[in-house]
């Protein structure tokens, strides 16, 4: 095959989609009230004056009251609602919170096999679950139509499972439905937010515009609910196994942690600050979490 010529070479992004679809409306909402004037401050810095909050002279709802809130008019349309948390013990505590309000909510975690996942999405396409509340929802790779709203909780604590690219393909989880928006709770508005949801709206804007010049509108995407199951392969349940076993691995080790030597814990915790970081670079983010959280307890001893 005879190389491209020089001019024709380069990198090719595929943004417009023959459904019309656009990406996500992203906002932002305070965790708390109090928060509320601050991060107003960033939305208005950024040039965000389009969003909701901008033209609020004030808000009363912390976090998660807002929240269900929004989950309770989702419902109401037929809608889901996927929530991203920072650690293992928020979402488990997110989603019983959720059960106790007569949400039907699932928590979706790292113990959990490939094909019990896989369930517990068709499920929550089926709308048996409303909520699907966990740390990592990026793994799956599985199209989730029904999906119109996507909520990232602690959405300006930075680190992996907060940088601009987790966060823009956390975003994705809602361009697959004409309704799709993403809501971001912080406190402010980090760089790694402001990549994301630049872009985010740079590739909406892209696609508005095709839409516009070709007469297209938007339309969510039909998907059969039956195959997702059939598409399991082995390879991917194997992987569950292995990556669960080095991480049970891990744990054995962290035992004698109390027994070693000074230099002997610090190159300890270098190595799981690696391993951590092959994780995440994996989009293996509930293993780095797990990582993560060993990491911190081991440095309080």
């Amino acid at each position: 095959m005879a190389e491209l010529p020089k001019d024709y070479e380069g990198i090719v992004y595929q943004i417009i989609r023959p459904t019309g679809l656009l990406d996500p409306i992203v906002e932002v909402r305070p965790s708390l009230p109090e928060t509320f004037e601050n991060l107003k401050t960033y939305v208005e810095k950024y040039g965000y004056q389009d969003m909701p909050l901008y033209s609020a002279s004030s808000w009363d709802n912390p976090q998660i009251p807002d929240l269900l809130n929004e989950i309770k008019v989702n419902i109401e349309k037929g809608e889901r609602t996927l929530v991203t948390t920072l650690t293992k013990r928020m979402a488990e505590e997110l989603s019983d919170y959720l059960l106790e309000k007569n949400i039907k909510s699932k928590y979706l975690h790292s113990d959990i096999d490939t094909v019990e996942r896989v369930e517990i999405l068709r499920d929550l396409r089926k709308g048996l679950y409303d909520v699907v509340v966990g740390i990592n929802l990026l793994r799956e790779g599985l199209d989730l139509p029904e999906v119109s709203t996507v909520a990232i909780i602690d959405a300006d604590k930075e680190g992996f499972l907060r940088s601009d690219t987790s966060l823009i393909q956390t975003i994705g989880r809602a361009a697959r439905h004409v309704n799709g928006r993403v809501i971001m709770y912080c406190d402010k508005i980090t760089e790694s937010m402001q990549r994301a949801i630049d872009e985010t709206r740079r590739r909406r804007e892209i696609q508005e515009k095709y839409n516009e010049e070709h007469g297209i509108t938007p339309t969510s995407i039909k998907k059969a609910i039956k195959d997702q199951l059939e598409r399991l392969s082995v390879e991917e349940e194997e992987d569950d196994i292995n990556s669960a076993k080095d991480i049970q691995d891990i744990k054995k080790q962290a035992e004698g942690f109390k027994a070693l030597t000074k230099n002997n814990k610090r190159k300890f915790l270098k190595e799981l600050e690696f391993r951590m970081s092959v994780y995440a670079d994996m989009m293996e983010f509930e293993k780095a979490a797990e990582v993560r959280d060993l990491i911190e307890d081991l440095k309080k001893n």
